[in-house]
């Protein structure tokens, strides 16, 4: 019988190339075939490349015939359109850039290509990463592949849509407050946030530079731990990534949690957490108990301080790193402008989305003579509290266990009004990025018939720990889970 390329893992389909039950340019074919037939309803590509994908697997095939194939050779990956690949649009879902096509690689991508990954297409976003629904993109709708009428979550919500939705095998997202977790734990796939400087974001269009990192999104946790190894290592590209050694993460996993403490933060049970998430979460870390986890409880006092401190020190940074984006040296340009200024403005107006204008105003503002040291300097503080209660918790145990997000995916339209509500939804994945620390989320069950995710975190560069527990948890979890 004929496997489904299109529903393998990344090792179940490393698997068939070494045995030559299929080939790379198997691989892309029926990936892009699948695109042709799903993705109209589904919406999770907003380019696809599908004669430079052949080509790179033709080529794929030929290196692994003369073993010379790397880690990943012959696997399509798709690649949130916020990170440059070489010859193709990176518009980051805004009118602002479109027409712009890199002229270079981000290291994410070298690193990828030169293990023999395949550069499939690019996926939707919120515009500039900003948003958590991929209802701010300006280039398209997405929908949740579980049920059409619901949002992917976001900013990656395009990566996890593909990926739960049979059209790649893994793709690569950013998370920035939570963008690679929420979106996997709403579209019900794995999705991992590296430590703050474990993978290089040169070559990553830039939200919030402190904070941003580029993860893998994964139908498995052993996959995501491989694509990690392939993606982490310190780049001279980037002075903010840290020259530590990057562990075999797959060689690390293991099949139960003796030995490990897992503690559970008393401040992430808050009102507005759904019932049906707070059930399978729990349902999650009893689990984890019976693989032989000691579970306690743990405080993160500061936590309440969290969404604040994040939206001003992102918005802030948000507000500096887009004022590049200004019609002259790419994307759009308004026509007929009558002076610097008058280019400046018109064009901004116009290319940017109402999300990231209530960012960059917010952050500016934030910056602004008089009221630096009220906001700006007051949230750099309270981020340090934050990274010191992460600090004292792992003192007590191994990684912390959470739900990922306080509800499961909301209907279109549902918080689009009302961009506070959207923004207290992150409360739970904000305070990994404010401290530097790493995250994952791994399906655990559901709530209400859509995906709940479970989140793990772990101790800044101990991403082995948060996916060994991860691992552990889905096998037991087994298939099913979505009911």
């Amino acid at each position: 019988m004929t496997p489904d390329l299109t529903s393998l893992t990344v090792h179940g389909a490393l698997a068939l190339l070494e045995s030559k039950a299929c080939t790379a340019v198997d691989l892309v074919d029926a990936l892009v075939a699948a695109i042709a037939a799903r993705d109209p309803e589904l919406g999770a590509y907003v380019s696809l490349d599908a004669d430079g994908a052949r080509r790179e697997a033709e080529a794929a095939d030929k290196a692994r015939a003369a073993g010379t194939g790397g880690r990943l050779c012959g696997i399509p990956v798709a690649v949130k359109d916020v990170l440059n690949v070489r010859g193709q649009p990176c518009t980051c879902a805004s009118r602002i850039l479109q027409g712009y096509v890199a002229p270079y690689d981000a290291t994410a991508i070298a690193r990828l290509r030169a293990a023999g990954a395949v550069m499939l297409g690019r996926t939707n976003m919120d515009e500039f990463a900003m948003g958590g629904s991929t209802e701010n993109s300006a280039l398209k709708r997405t929908r949740n592949p579980r049920h059409p009428d619901y949002v992917p979550g976001g900013s990656s919500g395009g990566s996890a849509a593909a990926v739960a939705g049979g059209v790649a095998l893994c793709a690569l997202g950013t998370d920035t407050g939570g963008s690679i977790r929420q979106p996997a734990a709403f579209c019900g796939c794995v999705g991992l946030k590296p430590s703050y400087g474990r993978v290089s974001r040169y070559g990553l269009t830039a939200f919030a530079s402190s904070l941003d990192q580029v993860g893998p999104m994964t139908r498995t946790v052993r996959d995501a731990a491989l694509l990690q190894e392939v993606l982490g290592g310190v780049d001279p590209m980037d002075s903010t990534s840290v020259a530590a050694p990057v562990p075999a993460y797959t060689e690390r996993l293991t099949t139960d949690l003796r030995g490990m403490t897992l503690g559970v933060p008393r401040e992430y049970v808050v009102d507005g957490l759904d019932a049906g998430v707070e059930r399978a979460v729990r349902a999650a870390i009893e689990r984890c108990r019976e693989l032989g986890a000691r579970v306690i409880e743990v405080s993160l006092p500061h936590t309440r301080y969290a969404i604040a401190t994040y939206y001003v020190i992102a918005t802030a940074e948000a507000s500096a790193n887009l004022a590049r984006f200004d019609g002259v040296r790419y994307g759009q340009r308004c026509a007929d402008a009558a002076d610097p200024l008058d280019l400046y403005e018109r064009t901004r107006a116009a290319g940017f989305g109402p999300e990231v204008k209530r960012r960059i105003i917010l952050g500016t503002y934030v910056l602004s003579s008089g009221y630096y040291d009220a906001y700006y300097l007051s949230a750099q503080k309270v981020r340090t509290l934050i990274r010191r209660d992460f600090e004292q918790a792992f003192a007590q145990c191994d990684a912390l266990v959470t739900p990922c997000t306080p509800t499961p995916a909301y209907r279109f339209g549902e918080k689009t009004d009302d961009p506070l509500q959207m923004y207290l939804g992150d409360i739970f994945t904000v305070t990994a990025n404010l401290a530097g620390i790493c995250g994952l989320s791994v399906p655990c069950g559901v709530a209400g018939g859509l995906p709940v995710g479970l989140q793990i975190l772990g101790p800044a560069f101990k991403e082995e720990q948060i996916l060994r527990v991860g691992h552990a948890y889905e096998l037991a979890r087994g298939e099913g889970w979505l009911g």
